[in-house]
């Protein structure tokens, strides 16, 4: 199947130094949150096909995530960027398909609007986040299902770099998201996986060496708190490039400052 790619990554993590070294965290400007870009005509078409015929897989919502859901799906519909109409039934997208508006499932009609991946973390009794409900289309490794309930610290296994000390750093972070002071991170690896790219905690590492991973993969996070439920909402929108697009000074800043490979 051939990759749907961007031309270019419009922002490299390691090239910058208030995100080189994690967690990176920067405020959000929300007229800045959801992207329409050069991968949209593209990307949309396998959001649709994964939604349609894979749902187990890419949709997933706890019993008690409900509220949080339905405000997450207004929340979104009313800061739908410049290239979307909107009447009272339906949203045109900015390739010209027109997707039916059904909150009867707000997860699927979300996730068929937009190339952001949306997932939900809500606390559970000892005050750690969890995620709750997710449309996931483009997964860098990791399983929907396996994922779903856990808190942060177990849904990070098994990721040797994601220790109980790094786990706390995160639920502050999570604390600190506040209604008004939104933020983003952004990470970065070495590639040759799909965009949709599920796998399980017990599937084998690839041993592929760095040279043979054609792709940069980069995920843009933004981290949200809503205001009714305090659920967090966690975005995601993936840059997948060649790295021969890459600027002279990415390209430069990677020599300088490698990043890990993956999946």
């Amino acid at each position: 199947m051939t990759e749907v790619l961007q031309p270019s990554l419009p922002f490299a993590p390691w090239a910058d130094a208030r995100t080189r070294r994690l967690p990176g965290i920067l405020p959000l400007d929300m007229a800045d949150w959801l992207r329409v870009d050069a991968a949209y005509a593209g990307q949309m078409p396998l959001r649709d096909q994964l939604i349609a015929t894979r749902p187990a897989e890419v949709i997933a919502q706890l019993s008690s995530a409900a509220q949080a859901v339905e405000e997450m799906y207004e929340f979104t519909l009313d800061r739908l960027p410049e290239g979307f109409v909107r009447d009272s039934r339906s949203v045109t997208r900015p390739d010209g398909v027109r997707v039916p508006l059904d909150p009867a499932r707000p997860l699927q009609t979300l996730g068929c609007l937009l190339q952001e991946d949306l997932c939900l973390m809500q606390e559970h009794g000892d005050g750690e986040h969890m995620l709750s409900a997710a449309v996931l289309c483009f997964p860098a490794g990791w399983a929907l299902a396996e994922k779903l309930g856990r808190p942060l610290l177990r849904m990070h296994r098994p990721v040797a770099s994601y220790t109980e000390d790094m786990a706390k750093r995160v639920q502050r972070l999570m604390d600190a998201v506040r209604v008004e002071t939104p933020l983003w991170r952004a990470n970065a690896h070495h590639s040759r996986a799909p965009l949709f790219n599920p796998l399980r905690e017990d599937a084998p590492k690839d041993t592929v060496a760095q040279g043979d991973m054609p792709y940069i993969r980069s995920e843009r996070q933004c981290l949200i708190r809503l205001p009714v439920s305090r659920a967090v909402l966690f975005s995601i929108h993936t840059y997948l490039v060649r790295r021969e697009d890459l600027t002279p000074d990415q390209t430069a800043a990677l020599a300088e400052h490698p990043i890990h490979r993956a999946l």
